[in-house]
């Protein structure tokens, strides 16, 4: 026995016997034609025990089928104007934000980076060069880099007196988008630099040898003619991005997730960890990445081994699903990213960022390979580096578009005629590189150096004595 919904009384309805005609069970015939008018409600789909609308002596009331009609209509045109709302206000938004985002781009000026030319199939690489600024044009960036003794900025947050480029990495995209490359240059690399005019100031700087990171003092494209008079590759863009920009982004990934071999602490860019892993947001992940006496030898290679790592697990971090299918983490990403670079006009809108990203993403993870130039001390001067022998091999590589992940180094099908002719001695010679990895290969941990490159009290101490000597000084991360 059981109680049937929707009835006034407490009747029940014994299982075994059978409703009548017009009961709830049995609809009559006048109810099943109402319902087929009504268009909304089929007769097959409605449960008839369960329906507190039916008609029959156990309802004890019919329905005003006018009415009902009437209130489905003014329900639907409710939703209609409902979605029709979220339809203006979804596209109103994405207009602000699209005016929001391209606001937030800072453009200069792109000269001496050499051109690509297209091969038989009409495609061409991409080259782009990344340059980490240790400006202080900004309060903000004064207070993250500290050492704020420089005067005013006199340009845009890009380049300000005294600034130098803490990081330069060249990025290059195959034709067929089947593999990227991205080497790293060491900032303390002596070359013979280029003659150029600063954009500012007007003033023209003459050719000389210097560290190649002084060019930015010039401006972007100072450093850009500089790498592409040192590589031969043509440079297509640039990207700058400040302390500011760092923080910005690795908060906006919620984090990145880097370890450490041993305890370390530098008090020259305030990193401190513990062994093992952590996950390093805001200023611990600025201290990472300026990190030079910590890992390594203690200088840039060090260093450049370490921010191949993080900027792995950022990209790793940024192609998750629970990233890319949250909306806000999306646009919070992109904002912070606009907000952080400075770029040339060839990548000056969302739109032109939005294409690039588009060719990246058609890199699977595998086959882009990150690899730090190949240097030997400088005999002039024992702080600084000069290309090693095995560079030019690999700067033929890269401008002939030869794949750095393929392990017979075959050429990158789209570049099988045009860089035969253009770069006849271009041979896959430089993999004995050891620092070459792969953003899913680079899952190690930041090798800390065993060298007593820090100070501590006036002793000098490797960084693991360091953090054991410093335990006033609080962590970077937990």
């Amino acid at each position: 026995m059981r109680h049937v919904r929707g009835w006034r009384s407490s009747t029940r309805l014994s299982p075994r016997r059978e409703p009548r005609r017009g009961s709830a069970a049995h609809p009559s015939t006048a109810d099943i034609q109402a319902t087929a008018r009504l268009g909304t409600e089929r007769f097959h789909t409605v449960d008839w025990r369960r329906s507190t609308h039916r008609s029959g002596p156990r309802y004890g009331r019919r329905p005003d089928l006018a009415h009902r009609k009437t209130s489905r209509r003014v329900r639907r045109r409710r939703t209609l104007l409902g979605l029709a709302i979220i339809v203006v206000i979804a596209l109103g938004l994405g207009v602000v934000a699209y005016v929001h985002l391209d606001s937030n781009l800072r453009t200069l000026r792109l000269t001496g980076g050499g051109s690509e030319h297209a091969n038989s199939a009409g495609a061409t690489p991409i080259n782009v060069l990344v340059i980490g600024s240790d400006t202080r044009a900004s309060s903000a960036d004064c207070k993250l880099g500290g050492d704020c003794s420089a005067q005013a900025s006199t340009s845009t947050d890009a380049t300000s007196v005294g600034a130098n480029a803490d990081v330069e990495m060249l990025v290059h995209i195959s034709a067929d988008r089947s593999n990227a490359t991205v080497m790293s240059i060491p900032r303390d690399t002596v070359v013979d630099l280029p003659a150029c005019t600063n954009p500012t100031t007007g003033a023209t700087v003459p050719a000389h040898r210097d560290r190649i990171n002084s060019t930015f003092a010039n401006g972007p494209s100072c450093t850009v003619s500089a790498i592409h008079r040192l590589t031969g590759v043509p440079i297509d863009h640039f990207m700058v991005i400040d302390f500011a920009g760092v923080v910005r982004m690795s908060d906006a990934v919620g984090g990145v997730k880097v370890c450490v071999n041993q305890n370390v602490y530098d008090p020259y860019s305030h990193l401190k960890l513990a062994k093992g892993s952590h996950t390093l947001t805001g200023l611990a992940a600025l201290e990472f990445l300026r990190t030079r006496h910590g890992f390594g030898d203690g200088s840039d290679l060090g260093r450049e081994a370490a921010q191949h790592l993080f900027l792995a697990a950022m990209l790793r971090q940024m192609e998750q699903a629970s990233t890319l299918a949250n909306p806000v983490k999306v646009y919070e990403l992109a904002d912070a990213a606009t907000k952080a670079i400075t770029v040339d006009p060839g990548l000056g809108s969302v739109k032109d960022l939005a294409s690039l990203a588009y060719q990246v993403n058609k890199v699977p993870g595998s086959h882009t390979t990150f690899i730090t130039m190949p240097t030997i001390p400088n005999p002039q001067n024992s702080a600084t580096v000069i290309p090693g022998p095995t560079a030019a091999a690999l700067f033929r590589e890269l401008a002939a578009d030869i794949s750095l992940t393929q392990k017979k180094k075959a050429r990158s099908s789209t570049a099988a005629r045009t860089s035969a002719a253009t770069h006849p001695s271009a041979t896959p010679s430089a993999s004995s590189n050891s620092d070459r990895t792969t953003v899913t290969a680079a899952t190690g941990c930041a090798q800390v150096s065993t060298q007593g490159t820090v100070t501590v009290n006036g002793q000098v101490m490797t960084p693991t004595q360091a953090y054991a000597a410093s335990p006033r000084v609080p962590v970077s991360a937990p």
